[in-house]
């Protein structure tokens, strides 16, 4: 039975239980069986973690840190691995584009998951687009208004 576990160093715009619930509906439409973390850091934080990741200056708004990661990638093992959100940066993205923060936070787990599950949007446009028509699936399956 799959598992979420939430750690929130920064609140989050959705609820701990909301988030666990969404996660297990996420893993249960993708059909896969698996343990998952979800830590929620405060830009000072994740912008740390972004530089010794990733090399990159600033916070992100989401990293995930796949177990399996590389050849044969996924899902070997019941820990899939760990998705960090940047509450702040979320807020800010969603503020931007004209929507509520919990639909950025919703989009920011499905994209993470599907991370942990070896999809790579930066490897190639096409393995972008399976991934984001993926994301749109799997939020018009689980979110009521996901537009």
């Amino acid at each position: 039975m799959s598992e979420v576990l939430l750690t929130e160093r920064a609140p989050m715009a959705v609820p701990p239980a909301a988030v666990r619930a969404f996660l297990l509906r996420a893993m249960a439409l993708l059909e896969v069986d698996h343990e998952v973390s979800v830590l929620a850091v405060d830009e000072a934080e994740m912008a740390e973690l972004n530089r010794s990741y990733r090399h990159r200056r600033g916070p992100t708004d989401v990293l995930s840190f796949a177990l399996n990661e590389g050849e044969g990638e996924g899902t070997q093992g019941y820990w899939l691995g760990d998705i960090v959100i940047c509450p702040p940066v979320a807020a800010r993205q969603a503020a931007a584009a004209g929507y509520p923060p919990d639909r950025e936070t919703y989009w920011l787990l499905v994209h993470g998951l599907l991370h942990l599950l070896g999809h790579d949007h930066e490897r190639s446009d096409v393995e972008a687009h399976v991934m984001r028509d993926k994301e749109q699936w799997l939020l018009s399956n689980l979110v009521t208004d996901p537009a």
